[in-house]
């Protein structure tokens, strides 16, 4: 397969460091939130000493909350332990351009300690350690993820400045497929497409979604952690890109009322000789036996994971009966009811998984999935039948409706524990609670506008 443009090899970024066509190179990686992070360098430093020995970071960017505050309860960081340095090291497999910022280039880096050992609560380490679990089995993951966001008028400081109430939506009424509505916001989402292009992915296209100003841009499908990757640079970008226009947009999962941002992940295995082990012609609904234990370790550790899935309190206000949001754990043939659909044929045959929103972080998502696979593959589960007709008013278990339903659940889970291991499984708990514990100690508009007079 040949190489997407815009990535680059360490000598062609050299030659064009030489030209003074680049000259800043940005050294990142995903937070706990999935929010690329990391820092600038100058290119010059990055040939000399980042490229071969990495680059130094605190290690608190993996010990705070949403807001960048310093919280207590993370063994691996905290004041006790000083908040020192952990070591960035560029994976230089994902060296690309970045169109949108002029003179630029950008590489995705592992987190160290100076031992050179992983940093086991790192996003990306998790993943890497589930699709090495894969590999001992021959399998290799491929996944593609379709991320929706809302487009407002509004820039994104104007947006801030109003407390995120009042905004005007980049379009006045139902959009879905929808030509005219899209077109108006195509100038932006025209440069998304262009930009992501030229940073080396392969983008399949845009379409209009169903709440006000939504949109979906959609890849093609890659190795998982290559996906991963893209997903987390793109999702940066398009709100650098945004910003560039005077324009704001958002991936919470639900901004208001209406259907909330979601982020379908598709994920199959193949062999590492490029076998389509998910597919048999000869058995129910085309699906091989290693599917159907796959499927079947699904909906076994649904929702043991689901905060992997669902990592906020807002998370959960997605799930509402006929939103095409999934409530019901539950399978079925190309059926958006279900938290699980099943799609496709040959190499192509393949699990979407309806449960993320677009709040999510790719990695542990696509390693939720993969370990609830590998649990599947493990015991042999059995696989039920498919859910057929509305699996919202069925009679299945139903996803976690809270994020302290989805927290304990996690943290009692074997299957995490044995597949992530036990400092990741704590580590991500923590995160939950201190979410839960500023929620629970905020005083929301809401109760005030039931209190202020009528209470």
């Amino acid at each position: 397969m040949a190489r997407n443009k815009g990535l680059l090899t360490l000598d062609e970024l050299g030659a064009l460091v030489d030209a003074g066509e680049i000259d800043t190179i940005v050294v990142g990686f995903a937070d706990m939130q999935g929010r690329l992070v990391g820092k600038r360098v100058s290119s010059r430093l990055f040939m000399e000493e980042v490229a071969p020995h990495g680059a130094e970071c605190c290690n608190y960017l993996l010990a705070v909350d949403i807001e960048m505050n310093t919280v207590p309860g993370y063994a691996m960081s905290g004041w006790e332990r000083g908040y020192g340095d952990m070591v960035m090291r560029p994976d230089l497999s994902t060296l690309r351009l970045t169109p949108w910022l002029p003179g630029s280039a950008l590489v995705m880096a592992d987190l160290e300690w100076h031992d050179g050992s992983p940093v086991a609560a790192a996003p990306r380490s998790i993943l890497q350690r589930q699709v090495d679990r894969l590999a001992e089995r021959s399998l290799v993951p491929y996944a593609g993820t379709e991320l929706e966001f809302m487009v407002f008028d509004d820039s994104f400081r104007e947006a801030h400045g109003k407390g995120y109430t009042g905004l005007r939506a980049a379009s006045d009424y139902n959009i879905d497929y929808a030509m005219l509505g899209s077109t108006r916001m195509e100038p932006l989402l025209r440069d998304i497409r262009l930009g992501m292009e030229g940073a080396g992915m392969y983008c399949e296209g845009s379409k209009g979604e169903c709440n006000l100003g939504q949109q979906e841009i959609a890849f093609r499908y890659d190795h998982g952690l290559v996906t991963c990757d893209n997903h987390t640079i793109y999702k940066n970008g398009s709100k650098e890109i945004a910003d560039a226009h005077g324009k704001s947009l958002t991936f919470m999962a639900k901004y208001d009322e209406r259907e909330g941002n979601s982020c379908h992940i598709h994920l199959s295995v193949r062999g590492d000789d490029g076998s389509a082990v998910m597919a048999d012609d000869d058995r129910p609904h085309g699906m091989s036996q290693l599917f159907e234990h796959w499927t079947a370790g699904q909906i076994a550790c649904m929702r043991e994971l689901t905060l992997l899935f669902a990592p906020t309190i807002n998370s959960y206000k997605r799930y509402v009966e006929g939103s095409f949001a999934p409530t019901a754990v539950a399978w079925g043939m190309d059926n958006r009811t279900c938290a699980l659909r099943v799609v496709g044929h040959g190499l192509g045959m393949r699990l979407e998984n309806r449960v993320p929103g677009g709040d999510v972080n790719p990695y542990l998502a696509v390693s939720a999935i993969i370990a609830a696979g590998l649990h599947g593959l493990e015991h042999e589960l059995p696989l039920g039948p498919a859910l057929e007709g509305n699996a919202y008013t069925s009679d299945v278990e139903r996803l976690p409706t809270t994020l302290r339903e989805a927290a304990d659940l996690f943290e009692q889970s074997a299957v995490a524990r044995a597949a992530l291991g036990d400092e990741v499984v704590e580590h991500y708990v923590n995160n939950a609670r201190v979410e839960l514990k500023a929620y629970d100690a905020a005083v929301t508009d809401w109760e005030r506008v039931r209190c202020f007079e009528r209470i």
